[in-house]
């Protein structure tokens, strides 16, 4: 699976096939799950309008990414809680 091509009609206008609305939906919530394109080529064509098939080293890219999701999480909540502290410390004049 890669990116819907369509047909272009007697007036110039495209004409998608049924489904490229699911699999551009599929195609954009890889990224926006913070999965980085190497990993989108090896896990789009693994995908169906319901579910993730189990194509091999698909699983263990995505527990990769997870773990590394988790670890800036990790170092966006730190960071948080630093500014936190800075702030309430200029708030009360310490």
């Amino acid at each position: 699976m890669g990116l819907p091509r369509p047909e272009r009609g007697a007036n110039g206008y495209r004409r998608y096939a049924a489904g490229a609305e699911d699999d551009v939906r599929r195609i954009r919530a890889l990224p926006a799950a913070g999965l980085p394109t190497r990993v989108i080529r090896q896990v789009l064509p693994c995908t169906t309008a319901t579910s993730v098939l189990p194509c091999p080293g698909v699983l263990d890219a995505l527990h990769g990414q997870l773990r590394a999701l988790d670890e800036r999480s990790a170092r966006i909540a730190e960071a948080r809680e630093i500014l936190r502290r800075t702030i309430r410390a200029a708030e009360s004049g310490v």
